[in-house]
């Protein structure tokens, strides 16, 4: 009689597939058990401590699109109309000296800045459009689609100045009218141009992004895992 050891030849034949022997043979290792993963408590789902996630809902493309071309026809009518009614005509006071209307051809950027480099702020422009329809591709939120709807819309105004207006094409020269004393005188695709980077800052400072998401400040960040613990 056998009373340790290793089993004998029959012993093992015996053990066959069932018998208690093979059954704890059978049954994993702690080592070996899968890992089964545990939801959170809360029923939260797992984000980036710095960005949220993205909200349900649709692309905003449809948004951007309108405010562009309301901001595009807008310009592009006023632009029509000071041309025909006041070029070559004395200026018209809005607001006593204080604002006046009057037309006057701009080869430079925005307020008459940099009017030696016609062709290089039209292929800027050109840039800026190609960026803003990148970005739509991935376009969540409202207030960007306003955002860059109004940027959109202020830089193709500027843009078809530049492609079809005299001297020619690429060099021509921006349409301006609103005077302000002491300032400057612009249109209005600057005005949209202005009033969509002053959107951008102000969504950026918050945090916000293109896509829907938040993303919290540093600071903000620590101090809330700080809180959590």
């Amino acid at each position: 009689m056998r009373t340790g050891g290793a089993p004998s030849a029959a012993e093992r034949i015996i053990s066959t597939q069932g018998s208690p022997q093979t059954r704890d043979d059978a049954v994993p290792s702690p080592a070996d058990a899968v890992e089964v993963p545990v939801a959170d408590p809360s029923g939260a789902a797992s984000v980036d401590d710095t960005t949220a996630e993205r909200p349900k809902g649709p692309r905003r493309v449809g948004v951007l699109l309108v405010v562009a071309v309301l901001a595009f026809l807008i310009d592009l009518g006023s632009k029509l109309l000071v041309v025909a009614r006041l070029e070559n005509h004395a200026p018209i006071k809005v607001i006593g000296d204080v604002v006046t209307f009057q037309v006057i051809r701009n080869s430079g950027a925005a307020f008459g800045m940099g009017q030696a480099l016609t062709v290089v702020f039209t292929m800027i422009a050109s840039a800026v459009i190609v960026v803003i329809w990148r970005i739509a591709r991935r376009l969540y939120s409202l207030p960007w689609a306003i955002a860059l709807g109004l940027l959109l819309g202020g830089a193709l105004g500027n843009l078809t100045d530049r492609l079809f207006r005299a001297p020619g094409v690429f060099r021509g020269h921006v349409v301006d009218f609103i005077s302000v004393q002491h300032f400057a005188v612009f249109n209005l695709a600057d005005s949209a141009i202005v009033c969509g980077g002053i959107l951008v800052v102000l969504l950026s400072f918050r945090g916000s992004n293109p896509d829907g998401t938040v993303h919290q400040q540093p600071e903000k960040a620590e101090k809330a895992e700080r809180t959590e613990k």
